[in-house]
């Protein structure tokens, strides 16, 4: 049985790899962790750890982004930003932006565009790790499939 062209699910599962892998180097394990927020309304952060407090969103993406996709990753990013400002101000955790390519986090790590600057301004991380071959393959169908 093949998949819906729009599912997500091999992006999902290499999100997971994404965290692991961006855990071992940060020396923590990120799991999904819902947050409230003072207001009462709610965020799932895709990877949490509060000894040390790291906060964690992965995108599972090969090749360069898209316009509709670097607002997906600046939204993450805000996320973030939201996720750390309710910790408390004087709360010290690393927020980080993880990628699985070089060329998915070129736009935001270490360019001159402006939505790079802003995650530095933010004190936002971008993390790129090598994902298994297989896992990179995975991705790279889900996109093809995907493509519209």
């Amino acid at each position: 049985m093949s998949s819906a062209p729009g599912d997500s699910s091999e992006q999902r599962s290499a999100e997971q790899v994404i965290l692991d892998l961006v855990g071992d180097v940060e020396g923590v394990t990120l799991e999904r962790y819902p947050l409230l927020l003072e207001d009462g309304s709610r965020m799932e952060l895709d990877g949490f750890s509060s000894d040390p407090l790291v906060l964690c969103e992965a995108w599972a993406h090969i090749g360069a982004p898209m316009s509709a996709q670097k607002h997906k990753v600046m939204t993450d990013a805000l996320k973030l930003v939201v996720a750390r400002s309710s910790l408390g101000p004087s709360t010290r955790c690393k927020a980080i932006l993880a990628f699985c390519d070089e060329d998915a986090a070129g736009h935001f790590n270490g360019s001159t565009t402006w939505m790079a600057q802003a995650l530095r301004q933010l004190d936002i991380d971008v993390s790129v790790v090598e994902v298994p071959p297989e896992v990179r393959e995975s991705i790279i169908a889900a996109q093809k499939r995907q493509y519209r």
